[in-house]
């Protein structure tokens, strides 16, 4: 779920098909020159849910779990580039079907054992597993005997061999243009089979892992301390010694505190009332981290409940939300949205003009569909302004059509159980943890949150949406990993999400820029703040001599 201005959509396309077939590659991210050291202060409202990199899977605990966790691959600080990671080197195959990936030597967990191959499988099998009910299992789909395990005819996934002491080779049932990034994002995370059965079920507050950091404490409610692990395989990184996460913070108070000194990066953001007078402010050069995003915020309906199994009913919502008026109440830090994929995303369709926000026809629509006095639903909203007041907006224009919608502002948490429970959650606004892209590629806005694999318990897809013919197109697209079909495999995307909304199972809202709000003692460049594949990238950031 993740974000910044990518100079062209040829660029990303690029991206998107990075591994040219007999590629090597043995480079990793450079090292920093600034000196290590500090130790600074984070804040959030709520509390983190998990730090297991199998679970967890929202914009707060995504950039923890990318620091105390190491992957095959990874991404340069503050880019979309990929680079090997955990692994020294790598080659594909000319067919796409065979990945191969020589381990780095001597890293180990920070439970002092050394990484091995056979980390690797059970890492991705676990995360694959039912019975870990983790909502990443989707993105491992092209792997060899992935179905078979899915369904519990096998034990694990066939496709993942470990043929010595320093190998892993993954074989693919199809191409994916797409698999070095999968392996680059939190749910490829490798950890230790031993840690895991000793946390007994309580991984996710007793996470061990190779990355950059190691969690030293954690007092539910109150705070969570990081130190930089001393052991990490690459020199100079983190720059930072420690970071430690206050929670139960609120934003206004946490910005209050900012600007004294006492808290270096406000972790929820700038709040709409606080925007103006920071952005205006002679520190707001210092302070103040303005970033584009691959972002769509939207509303999500779910389409198992009734009324909202009736498309009729969906496409008289998206039509009956000013969605003019709600970039208004974020001051401007947002475009309106008519489809899933947001501008900078290639496959985004600048001719389609999605639903016009049009009362009278939304109330035609319903009387069509047996609803002429409307229906009563609810709305769920994180409780972290502004979303309760956007959900507020959306509540009253649902009013103008006859819909009446109950509120319910709840925790981070909460919400996210709601979603992930078939049939709990009938509509959620989902601003503050709105879909930013895991990786720079059109399939990511589909596979977790539109496609048939998330649209299970502990899922993302919160509308329970599952069209099959387009989940075909959608594995079809992905299968074209040959660069010289990228323009292809792009167009074929854009009219997987084009049809996807004549189904109607959102109401995009807005595509919002990203403002962080950091200390003067803080240093590095914007893109490590809003980081293009982390939110907050903790092992770039630094604190200035």
């Amino acid at each position: 779920m993740l974000k910044t201005l990518l100079r062209s959509t040829a660029f990303a396309a690029a991206i998107a098909f990075a591994p040219a077939v007999g590629l090597t590659l043995s480079s990793v991210a450079p090292a920093m020159a600034q000196a290590q050291g500090g130790d600074i202060i984070v804040t959030y409202k709520d509390d983190i849910a998990t730090l297991d990199p199998a679970i967890g899977y929202d914009w707060q605990n995504w950039s923890i779990i990318k620091s105390l966790f190491s992957r095959l691959m990874d991404y340069k600080p503050g880019t979309p580039d990929l680079v090997p990671s955990l692994a020294e080197s790598f080659t594909v195959s000319p067919d796409g079907l065979t990945y191969t990936f020589k381990l780095r030597e001597g890293v180990k967990f920070s439970n002092g054992r050394e990484v091995v191959p056979a980390d690797v499988k059970y890492s991705i099998e676990r995360a694959v597993d039912p019975k870990t009910q983790g909502p990443g299992a989707g993105f491992f789909g092209a792997i060899a005997g992935y179905d078979d395990f899915t369904a519990g005819k096998a034990t694990g996934l066939s496709g993942i061999e470990t043929p010595d002491a320093d190998t892993v080779v993954f074989k693919l049932s199809r191409p994916d243009a797409t698999f070095l990034h999968v392996l680059a994002i939190n749910f490829a995370s490798v950890v230790p089979k031993e840690a895991v059965e000793a946390a007994n079920g309580d991984f996710g507050k007793k996470p061990v892992g190779s990355g950059t950091f190691t969690l030293k404490d954690w007092t539910i409610g109150q705070k969570l301390v990081f130190e930089r692990n001393p052991d990490y395989f690459e020199k100079g990184v983190p720059r930072i010694n420690s970071f430690t996460i206050e929670v139960g913070q609120e934003p206004l108070v946490a910005l209050l505190r900012l600007q004294k000194g006492e808290v270096d990066i406000a972790g929820d953001g700038v709040p709409p009332a606080k925007f103006l007078e920071m952005t205006k402010s002679p520190d707001a050069a210092e302070e103040i981290v303005d970033g584009q995003q691959l972002q769509t915020g939207y509303v999500t309906l779910n389409t198992k409940i009734k009324p909202l199994d009736d498309v009729k009913v969906r496409q008289a919502l998206n039509m009956a939300i000013n969605k003019d008026r709600i970039v208004r109440i974020v001051n401007g830090r947002a475009t309106p949205a008519n489809q899933p994929l947001p501008p900078l995303m290639p496959g985004y369709d600048t001719a389609y003009k999605g639903y016009a926000y049009d009362p009278a026809k939304a109330k035609e629509l319903l009387k069509e569909a047996g609803y002429p006095d409307g229906f009563s639903t609810v709305l769920y909203s994180t409780n972290t302004d502004p979303q309760p007041r956007i959900a507020q907006a959306i509540q009253q224009d649902l009013a103008a059509v006859g819909v009446k919608a109950e509120i319910k502002a709840l925790a981070q948490s909460n919400v996210i159980a709601a979603g992930g429970t078939e049939g709990e959650a009938p509509m959620i606004w989902s601003g503050g943890m709105a879909w930013i892209a895991d990786f720079p590629d059109p399939s990511n806005f589909y596979g977790p949150i539109l496609g048939c694999a998330g649209a299970v318990q502990g899922g993302w897809n919160w509308a329970w949406y599952c069209n099959e013919d387009l989940q075909k197109r959608a594995v079809a697209a992905d299968s074209m990993s040959d660069p010289s079909k990228s323009a292809e495999r792009i167009e074929a995307w854009k009219k997987i999400f084009i049809d996807a909304m004549a189904d109607a199972p959102w109401i995009p809202i807005f595509n919002e820029r990203r403002i962080v709000a950091k200390s003067k003692r803080m240093g590095g460049a914007a893109n490590i703040y809003v980081d293009p594949t982390r939110v907050i990238n903790y092992d770039a950031i630094y604190v200035k001599d």
